[in-house]
């Protein structure tokens, strides 16, 4: 596949410099990049790339980064590198089918053009809408709903009663609605409480491998619409999770939790049971959240605090580390004296 950068800039809503009748082949990184492809700079780390790439043309936010060469002005570069590799790599069309070796219990309802491949297993009473695509060996327990267009990839397993919405993508070995960690200590003896919720997983999520989305004891675990879940998260059970926010590797939250609206959590955050967690926060990595906190800020450290003065406590420690050594030459030079 060829593409001129005058027809890239059209469906990117960028601005050509140079010749806008250039071909293009395709997409490379900007570091290691090879001859007739288009690549992109958005982080500021990678300027020192732009006198030695070898590719044709550069998607950039500011013409001056250019200095001559030919590329695409555009207002979001990482945005419009995501458009130009939609370009490249068009999502192919399959014609639905329900494999002859997946189990679809007679009981389940299934919507239109669904594709379910082998080793599948739907149980009763499941409802599948339209266009949702799963993966061989991917399990979907019984009285369980997914919306339409959902994409379930293959060794996924999906607890019964759980409520998936529309849109929704979820990665492989990744599983929703599993009992939650609930135990009650009685005379020396663990006796676990009956989970008995379910896991709801709303419209336009997507969540990668290897997470687990535990099921509400009484009551409901939620996903809220348009939230995007990294690789080896947990969501313990009767978590509500706001809309839009962004949850990268090794995260974990403890039951009962609140998080609002548009947060973000760099890896490894950690959050303690029975909090509540304001819109738009935002944490650094691998901070510990102890108690609720009020959003709008940007947090870190352990305990998680204003980054401000996570920021002032931690250069206050190098400087009692400095002033300790210092005691310590004049010590050894009174001693000498």
């Amino acid at each position: 596949m060829e593409i001129t950068l005058g027809e890239i800039a059209s469906k990117i809503g960028g601005e050509v410099i140079g010749d806008s009748s250039h071909l293009i082949k395709g997409v490379s990184q900007i570091q290691d990049a090879s001859s007739g492809t288009i690549t992109f700079l958005s982080n500021p780390a990678y300027k020192k790339y732009l006198e030695t790439t070898n590719a044709d043309a550069v998607i950039v936010e500011e013409k001056i980064f250019l200095n001559k060469r030919r590329g695409i002005v555009v207002q979001n570069s990482q945005f419009a590198m995501a458009k130009t590799l939609r370009l490249f790599n068009p999502v192919l069309k399959e014609n639905p089918i329900i494999h002859s070796m997946a189990y679809v219990s007679k009981y389940a309802k299934i919507g239109e053009k669904v594709s379910i491949a082998p080793g599948a297993c739907i149980e009763k009473g499941v409802k599948i809408g339209d266009g949702c695509k799963v993966g061989s060996n991917t399990f979907i327990g019984a009285d369980t709903i997914l919306g339409n267009n959902c994409e379930l990839k293959a060794n996924v397993s999906v607890y019964n009663n759980s409520n998936i919405g529309s849109n929704v993508i979820i990665h492989s070995g990744t599983t929703i609605g599993s009992d939650g960690f609930g135990f009650v200590t009685v005379d020396g003896s663990h006796e676990k409480i009956p989970q008995t919720g379910n896991a709801v997983i709303e419209s336009d999520v997507e969540i990668g491998s290897n997470c687990s989305v535990d099921r509400g004891t009484i009551g409901s675990t939620v996903i809220g619409e348009m939230t995007k879940i990294d690789n080896l998260v947990h969501i313990a059970h009767n978590v509500k999770i706001g809309k839009g926010c962004l949850i990268t590797a090794g995260f974990a939250v403890a039951g009962s939790t609140v998080i609002g609206d548009f947060c973000i959590f760099a890896g490894q955050v950690g959050i303690a049971p029975h909090l509540k967690i304001g819109n738009n926060s935002v944490f650094a990595s691998k901070s510990g959240v102890t108690k609720s906190l009020k959003g709008d800020m940007i947090y870190a450290g352990f305990p998680a605090r204003d980054i401000k003065d996570h920021n002032r406590r931690q250069a206050l420690i190098n400087e009692i580390d400095k002033l300790k050594r210092k005691v310590s030459e004049l010590s050894k030079e009174i001693k000498d004296s």
